[in-house]
């Protein structure tokens, strides 16, 4: 599903970045980009691979944690305990909630 995806967003892009059909065509094609980008039911299946990212990202930390434990540098280990305060609570830029 994931290389249909890309395909599809590949030739899209080609497509706009190609076409001849002028300006017209360009903003009609943006127009129907931000319609589906903002369709409740493509939002909540962004808002949920984004969670599901989010869980697979934090059991992949905790694997790798409990195996590394303090072998990692305090500077690496600095910047991940900041990246991840300052990643809490707020919004991506789908404006999906970091939950």
């Amino acid at each position: 599903m994931r290389y249909k995806l890309t395909f599809v967003v590949g030739l899209a892009i080609g497509y706009v970045l190609g076409t001849r059909a002028g300006r017209e065509r360009y903003e009609q094609l943006m127009r129907s980009a931000r319609q589906i980008s903002q369709n409740p039911a493509v939002r909540n299946a962004a808002e949920s691979a984004a969670h599901n990212g989010r869980e697979a990202a934090g059991r992949a930390f905790h694997a790798v944690s409990d195996k590394v434990g303090d072998r990692v540098p305090e500077s690496v280990a600095g910047r991940v305990r900041a990246l991840r305060e300052r990643g809490s609570g707020s919004e991506d830029e789908w404006g999906t909630s970091n939950t």
